[in-house]
Formats: structure tokens, sequence, C-alpha cells
């Protein structure tokens, strides 16, 4: 293609942490990152599920992951960064520092004169997670400019991260549902008590940070490639889905206060236990009493510390887009050359979900498509992915992403919510669905006034004009 690959491995130095806040270079990891605070009993809470991330690339792309229900995107965390524009220069640029003109532009104060940024006038859906294209407020703060730009306007060098002081203690819980239905129902009613814990900061309450959502076929190819046994889970054949649900318990909770509270809990003893009480609100799910063993034989428990447990439960979750992308190659390798990954990545409002979940089964069943969708249904994101058994199935797919992108924007949601746009053809006309071609050339004439010899991510978001 003609471009330079930029590398910022190398800059991987954490130059100090504090209290609330952290400063790293770009190419520090996400795993990195995580065993620094570790030792200092800190948290940094909006990663996605790959820790192998450089800090300055979820940066590019307002990564998001399974927490954002409770902590929200990168966005919400970056403080200050350092960011070298396409003319050289070094721009540091602190939150609450330089706001938008109420007439709606930037000025920047470059070696090369004075550069007038125009803010692009769309508006954006009000949805947990967005990546698509350039973030866009009246009087905005210009380090949202730089954080999901997805490397078109300046090369992130460093950043000040906000953290959490003290990291809670960690409960995950599979839990299988024989009706999907019941199982949406169950999720709506956890999301609800969390956010009332929240409110109220009751140490007793339950708050789950994460709810991940993995479906009938989802679950159908763990049993294929034996990813259930692999990590002692067993999956009835029943189920329709499972959830995958992330409790934050007090910092320094330990696995045998966590058992104790579990095991020893009376029904007067039931409101001092937040495992307790998730299990009851578990038991109201399957209509069915705490005391009746039977519809919780299949719900898995990694206690607090349990790390082993943790990791089993977390790769069973991962294991469904590697089983998905194997077969893809499969088909790449066997079928036709030109099969290609075929998946969306969509947000809407979450009493819009299950309005989402129809649309999606009756779009994948008229078109005969094999999918599996898995997800953080915590913040109403899937990720519905095609398996394709022919170029045409790829094709189909790619009609139906579209289809999707059209419906979710009516339901006031995103169709990009949390990878970004990049080059993918099928994601640029999705950006041009949520704002129109008219908010696609206000992205462009940004991307003019920063990097007028477009020099930088040439392609990326929307072509190279």
């Amino acid at each position: 293609m003609g471009d330079v690959v930029l590398s910022t491995s190398r800059m991987n130095r954490i130059v100090s942490i504090g209290s609330d806040v952290v400063r790293v270079e770009a190419g520090v990891t996400l795993t990195a990152l995580d065993e620094a605070l570790v030792d200092r009993g800190g948290y940094y809470p909006p990663a996605p599920t790959f820790m192998g991330a450089f800090v300055g690339g979820t940066i590019a792309t307002n990564a998001a992951g399974a927490a954002t229900f409770k902590y929200g995107t990168t966005r919400d965390w970056v403080q200050a960064l350092t960011v070298v524009l396409p003319c050289g220069d070094v721009l540091d640029v602190e939150r609450g520092e330089t706001r938008a003109h109420p007439d709606g532009y930037f000025e920047l104060e470059l070696s090369t004169g004075v550069t007038r940024v125009p803010v692009p006038r769309y508006s954006m859906p009000r949805v947990p997670k967005l990546s698509a294209g350039y973030f866009a407020r009246p009087e905005m703060d210009l380090i949202d400019l730089f954080i999901g730009s997805e490397g078109t306007l300046g090369v992130v060098t460093a950043a000040t991260l906000r953290i959490v002081g003290e990291r809670p203690a960690f409960c995950l819980v599979l839990v299988p549902f024989d009706d999907r239905t019941r199982g949406l129902h169950f999720v709506e009613r956890l999301r609800a008590v969390s956010l009332e814990t929240r409110r109220t900061r009751d140490p007793r309450g339950v708050d789950a940070s994460s709810v991940e959502h993995m479906d009938e076929r989802c679950l159908a190819l763990l049993r294929e490639d034996g990813a259930d046994r692999t990590n002692g889970v067993s999956i009835p054949g029943s189920a329709k889905l499972a959830l995958l649900v992330t409790l934050e318990l007090s910092p320094g909770t330990s696995a045998e206060q966590a058992f104790d509270a579990i095991g020893s809990a009376t029904p007067g003893q039931v409101a001092d236990s937040p495992i307790a009480r998730f299990l009851t609100l578990l038991s109201e799910a399957y209509c069915a009493s705490l005391s009746d063993a039977a519809p919780l034989e299949h719900v898995e428990i990694a206690l607090p510390g349990d790390r082993a447990r943790a990791g089993q439960l977390l790769a069973l979750r991962e294991a469904v887009p590697a089983a998905v992308n194997r077969r893809i190659g499969l088909a790449q390798a066997h079928v036709d050359p030109r099969i290609e990954k075929t998946a969306a990545d969509m947000v809407v409002p979450f009493d819009r979900f299950g309005e989402l979940l129809d649309f999606y089964d009756t779009e994948f069943a008229r078109r005969g498509l094999d999918a599996a969708i898995w997800g953080h249904i915590s913040d109403g994101n899937v990720h519905p992915n095609i398996l394709p058994r022919s170029m045409a199935d790829v094709q189909s797919g790619r009609e139906a992403i579209l289809a999707f992108g059209r419906e979710v924007v009516r339901m006031g949601g995103s169709p990009l919510a949390e990878h970004g746009v990049g080059r993918n053809r099928t994601k640029q006309r999705l950006l041009a669905e949520l704002y129109g071609e008219s908010g696609v050339e206000e992205m462009r004439r940004v991307k003019r006034a920063i990097d007028p010899e477009w020099k930088l991510a040439r392609g990326v978001l929307f072509g190279n004009s």
C-alpha cells in the first residue's frame, strides 16, 4: 500500500503511579499496567478483553470491554495526552484545559501557523459505547477529538489515566438458562439491583460490573470443540444462553469469607452477603427457592482469589470467538480463499436489546445463515458473527450487517460500538448510515485541517480524500 507501519512497542515505560492517576507511555500493555497496579492495590477498569493491547491503541480506538456497564469507556479515564501531529508538532493536551469555541471550532497554534479545526455538527447517539468516528459535541474538550480518532489525527505517545485507588475483589459466576426470555429478564433485574447498590454504596449489595452473553450456537461450538470439558465446565444441552457475571466485592474479601457467606447464610443473613443476595436473585429468575439445588447445579462460581478457576471461566468465554475464527480459517482453506470474517459490533439502549436479538434471529433465518452471538449484554452490546459456508454466505452476511445497522440507528443505538471503523468498507458504510454522507464529510474537514497532506492512517474511517 506504500505506507509505513509505526510501532510504539519500545515506548513501554510506566512513568509514575499516584493514588488516583498513572502516567504511561503509549506502548505499555494493559497486562503490564495491571501488574504494576496490583502491587499497589490499584485498578484500571476500561480494558477490552484482550489484555495485550497497548494503552495508546486503546486510546486511539476509545476501547471498551466487559466492564463498561460500571466504568464507562477509555474516554472516561483519560486525563491528559501527548500527541505527535502530522506536521511534527508535539501537543500536550489536558482535560478541561481547551474547549471548542461556541461557534464550533478549535484554534491550534502550530509551527505552521494558526489552524482552525471545525467541530462536526452531527448528533451522536447516547449509548454506553461509541467508537464511530470523531467525537463531536458543542463546546467539547479538545482531548476528546483525539480519543477514538483511530490514528488519523495524531500519534499518541503518552497518557495520564485515572485509576481506582482500591482494587475490588472479584467473583465470577457462569449461569446457564434454558429460556432466553428468562435470562434477559434476569439481566434486566441484575442491572437494576447493581445500579441501586452503587447509588446507595451498600457494601452488602449486589454489584455486577459486567455480564457477558453467549447464545445457544456459541454453547454448541464450545461443546463441539470440547472447550467446556477442557475448562471443567458442564453446560447442559438444553441451555439457550449462558451468562458470565463479574461481581465486585469489598476490597480484600477473601475466598473463605465469600464461601462462608454462601454456605452458612440463613434467610435472616442473606441481606448481609452480596453473593447470597445474587444467588437469591438467580433462584427467583429460575422460579425456584434457594434451598432447591436443582436449578443451581450447573452454576459455576470462581471465588475471590481463585485465579485458576476464574481463568477457566474467562477462557471458556474467549473460546467462542476462537471457535468461530477457526471455522472461518477452515472455510478459507477448503472452500474459498475469499471467505473472511463477517461480524457486527452494535449497541442499543438496553430496553431495546431483546427487540434487537429478535431482529438478528429473523434476519439470519430469512437468509439461511449460520451465526453465533456473544458479547457484553450488560451494555446492550453483542457481536453477531456469521459462520460462512461459502462466499455467498459472506456476501449475504454483509447485507445482513447493513440491515442490522439501519435497525440499530432506528432504535437510537450505534452500529459501531467498540471495535471502530478502520478500513472495513462495510463499517464505513455503517458510519454513513449513522451520520449521513454530510456527517462523514464533516469528519473529512477535521482531517484536512490537522492532516492536510493525508499522512496518517490513509483509508481509515472514510477513504483517502
